[in-house]
């Protein structure tokens, strides 16, 4: 018997069919295959990379498992909305998506993409860059898996606290207040917008009095936020006691600063991440970083792949544990040196 080649075995995504049920003569679905169209907001973020890398390799055993064929077209949005809409609208008429995973680039203005979907009958999957709620409210077949940006927040400034309450001699200047730096994702965001209020009132209602030095835009990213910490450095120098990072690229590109001035670890300032990124667990561990929030990049793989499972195989979600309707949040864990020895 010919052997198909493997790599055609996997390009082929079967229609959903009606075949024959055996035994009763009873008709009955038979998926045969299921499209997944991607869209991220941007393929370089080094969080969105890892949560497709863990999301694509689980897809493969969830092909096997169930016994079916799963093909999987990304595209990437590279910051832009327009070009997400255009890519999203290509998928649908192309039929190349029995459902739709997006990674949204504004999350104020995701109304093409669900006119689309829904003209089309297309389950839409937001995940990680949360919509609006009412947005999500618009159809039955919206829904939304991530995280809770306020908790991430929260345990950013309790690992700063612990740090300062544990440690008094975070405290360069011995003044009892904490002169701090702020490096914020994206401006008008919502995960940037809690996640900078709730560390710095975490820390006020762990009864730390805090003095903002700087707050300063980089956009999730590591090279912006090198940058911008070289500027601060100079200009403040070994005032600055405590550095919040949105996220842990921005931490790291603060570290990369630190580097490129050649300020050895002990006369740096606490930092602290949030997401728990492989480089960013590696800097917790060597030293660097303070701490870091682990943002549950396996679990949102699974709970994505398992709710694409329910709605494609089974066409039922009553085994899915939404919060609030059409809601699947994961925890975040704090992470320290002490949990990386």
């Amino acid at each position: 018997m010919m052997k198909l080649n493997a790599k055609i075995i996997l390009g082929l995504v079967a229609a959903v069919t009606l075949v024959l049920g055996t035994g009763c003569g009873k008709k009955e679905e038979q998926i045969k295959g299921i499209k997944i169209g991607v869209s991220l907001y941007d393929a370089h973020d080094t969080f969105i990379a890892e949560l497709m890398n863990e999301f694509n390799n689980d897809i493969t055993e969830e092909a096997n498992k169930q016994g079916i064929t799963i093909s999987v077209e990304t595209e990437d949005s590279e910051g832009s909305q327009a070009k997400q809409n255009s890519a999203v609208q290509r998928l649908i008429e192309q039929k190349a998506c029995d459902i739709l995973c997006v990674n949204l680039v504004d999350r104020t203005n995701p109304t093409a993409i669900i006119d689309a979907a829904q003209q089309h009958d297309i389950p839409v999957i937001f995940f990680n860059r949360e919509l609006v709620e009412g947005d999500l409210e618009r159809w039955n077949k919206l829904y939304y898996v991530g995280a809770d940006a306020r908790q991430s927040g929260i345990y950013e400034g309790e690992l700063a606290a612990e740090a300062f309450l544990e440690n008094p001699s975070y405290d360069k200047n011995g003044d009892g207040v904490i002169q701090y730096v702020m490096f914020e994702g994206e401006a008008g965001h919502q995960d940037s917008i809690v996640r900078t209020e709730t560390s710095v009132g975490t820390l006020m209602e762990k009864k730390l009095k805090v003095d903002k030095l700087s707050s300063v835009i980089a956009n999730w990213n590591r090279a912006q936020a090198s940058s911008k910490m070289s500027t601060l450095i100079e200009e403040f120098g070994d005032e600055i006691e405590l550095v919040l990072a949105n996220n842990d690229d921005m931490a790291l590109g603060v570290i990369d600063a630190y580097n490129s001035a050649h300020i050895m670890n002990s006369k740096r300032p606490v930092i602290v991440g949030i997401d728990g990124t492989n480089d960013g667990k590696n800097a917790v561990k060597a030293g660097d970083m303070y701490g870091t929030v682990y943002n549950d990049k396996e679990g949102q793989a699974k709970a994505m792949i398992d709710l694409i499972t329910a709605l494609a195989v089974k066409k039922d979600t009553s085994e899915i544990q939404f919060t609030n309707g059409r809601y699947i949040r994961l925890p975040y864990v704090k992470i320290s040196q002490q949990d990386m020895h």
